[in-house]
């Protein structure tokens, strides 16, 4: 009697793909966490292998050493990020919806185009002007200068992924909405947004896995140690004669671990909100 997989071969060559797609995205993780309780001599004998001592003081010499003030600074970076993107992108979306629905899908077209065009620009070509313009309004070494830089250019893929499920909530919502007296804000927030959570959580999600990660722009416009993030920071773990490389994997640990935690507790609406976003509209 045949099994399944061999009555579809296809199938089998799809589970060993995504096997094989596992093991290429699972093992850097594990060699990262192993090593990460090893001592510089022992990762560069033996960096395959599972720690022989396990070195926990790693973690707390790395938490000591900045990590804890890197962190609350990428805390601070991202959630500030998050917040103005969604509020930003939500009322731009909210706009075009209702720009296309009263008759003005010309302007909505062009702001539509507009954030399409976003999209194509890369941070590296704008950098110099963008330098200038922090040093010109003050905003060069606050978190400011990340944060609004983030937020820029998280905008375009957040107003189309909100505007694709914005434009699927059915009218007579919204007219009922009016009847009842609500403004257009609070339509937004009692209408659109409760409708709108899987996509704003993956939003949320995709955000905070760029602004958690930047290294660029978090080198560039800050100056000061103190309000450095995670991944400039870590750049002081490293010396140009000597450096611990045990507490340096420890470092890129905890700074992994929040994305990575994100990632697996939001899997289910990030799937769920990212198709619905790609999708429709």
């Amino acid at each position: 009697m045949t099994s399944p997989l061999t009555r579809h071969p296809g199938r089998l060559l799809v589970i060993l793909v995504l096997l094989l797609h596992s093991v290429i995205v699972i093992y850097p993780l594990f060699w990262m966490i192993t090593n990460s309780f090893k001592t510089t001599q022992q990762i560069f004998e033996a960096s395959w292998t599972m720690p022989t001592v396990w070195v926990v003081e790693n973690y707390v010499k790395a938490w000591q050493g900045g990590i804890s003030a890197y962190f609350m600074n990428s805390v601070i970076v991202t959630g500030s990020t998050i917040v103005l993107t969604l509020a930003l992108s939500s009322l731009a979306a909210f706009g075009m919806t209702r720009a296309e629905a009263g008759g003005a899908g010309r302007a909505a077209g062009l702001v539509l185009m507009a954030c399409i065009g976003g999209m194509l620009v890369a941070p590296q070509v704008a950098l110099v002007p963008l330098y200038k313009m922090m040093q010109a309004l003050r905003l060069h070494d606050t978190h400011w200068a990340l944060i609004l830089m983030y937020t820029a250019y998280r905008l375009p893929i957040t107003v189309l992924l909100i505007r694709a499920v914005f434009i699927t909530v059915p009218r007579d919502l919204d007219d009922s909405a009016h009847i009842d007296g609500c403004s257009s804000f609070q339509t937004l927030w009692h209408v659109y947004l409760p409708m709108s959570r899987s996509i704003l959580l993956t939003a949320s999600v995709l955000t905070a896995y760029h602004a958690w990660n930047e290294f660029l722009f978090a080198i560039i416009f800050i100056d000061s140690d103190r309000l450095k993030t995670v991944p400039a920071g870590l750049m002081n773990f490293r010396d140009a004669l000597m450096t611990d490389w045990g507490v340096l994997v420890a470092g890129l640990v905890i700074s992994a671990a929040p994305i990575v935690l994100l990632f697996i507790l939001a899997q289910r609406y990030f799937m769920s909100g990212f198709a619905a976003g790609a999708v429709k509209g």
